[in-house]
């Protein structure tokens, strides 16, 4: 039987965990205040929680130095399609693998799932020699089918598989008996079902790509065509030292959809999660 917390218990609940966030409140709130600086108020100690003359010169460099309304464009349409076509491929390969019985299931499943033990920096260097002699150097197509057909796929398709193995086997039945083929049961009846772990995947999988920063560096070098973690580095002066409050400005505004995602979707993600069968 729950019984409900004391004001006190709750007070003192509240001040532990008010406590236990500054260290991950802290450095958003110093990168959003610092961007607002000078760029010699930056790192001056004490640091201050709010800047004496806030200023968003540094937010008008962000786009006077680089092309970053493109760059911000070029990050979001690659997340967006990186997601949809990872979420396409594992729910499709998640629901054969859990509900159609073929000979080598387990095995070939097994040789999928050695995928997540592949670091990426292992293969960049074979597939950027493919990427080349395909003409897609310098393009984003590196960008969407690595990902949608790599590790962040595989382990998609884990979590999709652990869902639909869930599933009633007697919603499978009844939709056959109702004339239902293969496809039309996983697209009618199963892919409805699994919201959840599909707001799982796709949260995790629109972050995964909206933060990729090794793959753009080999594969792009044309600025227009560069995405946001790639850009960052580039806000460098005459002598090649970082402008401090310029990439901190910049980060903040590519920091805007992660928190947006965060804010708005956590219970999706934590509930898809736990419908997997996850911890």
């Amino acid at each position: 039987m729950s019984r409900k917390l004391s004001t006190r218990a709750k007070v003192v609940l509240y001040g532990v965990l008010l406590v236990l966030c500054v260290p991950f409140v802290f450095p958003t709130w110093w990168m959003a205040t610092s961007s607002l600086k000078p760029a010699a108020d930056v790192f001056a100690f004490p640091p201050s929680l709010f800047p004496d003359s806030p200023s968003l010169r540094a937010y008008e460099k962000v786009f006077d130095l680089q092309p970053f309304g493109q760059q911000y464009f070029n990050s979001m349409y690659v997340a967006v399609v990186v997601t949809l076509g990872t979420l396409a491929v594992s729910s499709l390969a998640g629901y054969s693998f859990a509900r159609i019985r073929f000979r080598g299931q387990n095995v070939l499943f097994l040789v999928v799932l050695t995928g997540l033990l592949i670091p990426s920096e292992v293969t960049i260097v074979p597939l950027f020699q493919m990427f080349h002699g395909w003409g897609m150097v310098d393009t984003h197509w590196p960008l969407i089918l690595v990902p949608v057909l790599g590790a962040p796929s595989v382990l998609a398709t884990f979590i999709m598989r652990q869902f639909f193995i869930a599933l009633p086997g007697e919603l499978e039945e009844a939709a056959r008996m109702d004339g239902l083929g293969r496809f039309a049961v996983y697209y009618r009846i199963a892919l409805p079902l699994a919201r959840p772990a599909l707001a799982a995947v796709g949260i995790f999988t629109f972050l995964h790509s909206w933060n990729l920063y090794l793959e753009p560096i080999v594969y792009l070098s044309t600025p227009e065509m560069f995405t946001l973690p790639q850009a960052l580095t580039q806000y460098v002066d005459a002598y090649g030292g970082p402008m401090w409050n310029v990439q901190l400005a910049a980060a903040s505004l590519t920091a805007l959809p992660v928190l947006a995602v965060f804010v708005f979707a956590q219970r999706q993600f934590v509930e898809g999660l736990a419908h997997t069968g996850l911890k």
